[in-house]
Order: structure tokens, then C-alpha cells, then sequence
């Protein structure tokens, strides 16, 4: 009796096991080339106010959100965060259905303080990348660092999926 009780409680703990595993779908499988050779999308030569308020103009037009991806191209998480999302059809695809995105620099040459200042909290201290979610009439709706994404050395897809959509306008 014993050893059926043994192997119950064996197959049981197997299965709660299995289960809990993340689906393999939901983890990004895709792989990462080395940082020096993925793409490098901030600009530190960049007026960022300038550009960002030119999203907002075309954000209204659009009726899209704004996404800003807060780093740098020294950040291997913020390069592979962008390579994710244009390398993932369905992400890229939600963003570029909803979103405006804009990679806004953080770096020794150009902090822009003036900006972090207008949409983060002075004396908060953010991971990067962070996520900075504004409406089409450039109101911030989100901030949100990147941590809670990250499955592996890169990016857990039906995270970022749901919390896209959950910011999307439409």
C-alpha cells in the first residue's frame, strides 16, 4: 500500500512540475546575436524633446499610443529588447498597430534630463531599459521597468503581448 501511495504522490509532483513550467510559446525562443552586432536604435545626437513632439502630433492623427523604450545602445537588455520586438511578428505587430515607438537616450553625452524630468519621478532610480507609455495627447499613462519581461537572456513574449494590449488605444 505504501508503494502505491509512493508512486501516486511521484506522478502527481511530476505533473504539478510540468505544469508549472512556462509553455515554451510564451518564452522568447529566438536567438540573440552578440551585442555588437545587433542594431543600435538610440540617437545621442537626438533633440528628444524635439521628436517626441512630433510623435505627438502624429500620435493624434494616428489615434496611437506612444512607446518609449528608456536606454541606451551600452544597454545589451535595451538592444535586445528592440531586436525582440521587430524579431517576434505578433509583438512587432502590435506595437507598430498602436504604437509610436521611440527610443529615448540615456548615455554620458546626452542624458536628456529635461525629458526623464517631465515624465519620471525625481529621485527614482529606474532599470533600464524602462517603458514609458503616453496617450496620443502625450499624457503619461505608464511607467514600467522592463525586469518583469525577461525570461532567460531575453524577453517572455505572452508578457509583453498582454502588456502592450493592455495599454494599446484601441
Amino acid at each position: 500500500m505504501n508503494k502505491i501511495k509512493y508512486v501516486s504522490l511521484l506522478c502527481l509532483l511530476i505533473t504539478l512540475s510540468i505544469n508549472a513550467q512556462t509553455p515554451a510559446d510564451t518564452i522568447n525562443a529566438i536567438k540573440y546575436p552578440e551585442k555588437e552586432a545587433i542594431e543600435k536604435p538610440y540617437h545621442p545626437e537626438e533633440n528628444a524633446e524635439q521628436q517626441l513632439n512630433k510623435l505627438i502630433l502624429k500620435a493624434k492623427k494616428e489615434h496611437k499610443n506612444i512607446f518609449i523604450q528608456a536606454g541606451g545602445n551600452w544597454c545589451v537588455w535595451c538592444l535586445r529588447f528592440n531586436y525582440f520586438v521587430h524579431n517576434v511578428a505578433e509583438i512587432d505587430t502590435i506595437l507598430s498597430e498602436n504604437y509610436l515607438y521611440y527610443h529615448l537616450n540615456f548615455s554620458p553625452e546626452n542624458k536628456n534630463e529635461v525629458v526623464f524630468s517631465k515624465y519620471t519621478e525625481k529621485n527614482k532610480r529606474y532599470g533600464y531599459p524602462f517603458f514609458i507609455i503616453l496617450s496620443s495627447n502625450g499624457k503619461l499613462l505608464h511607467i514600467q521597468e522592463s525586469g518583469v519581461f525577461e525570461a532567460g537572456k531575453g524577453y517572455d513574449i505572452k508578457k509583453v503581448k498582454l502588456f502592450l494590449q493592455k495599454w494599446s488605444p484601441k
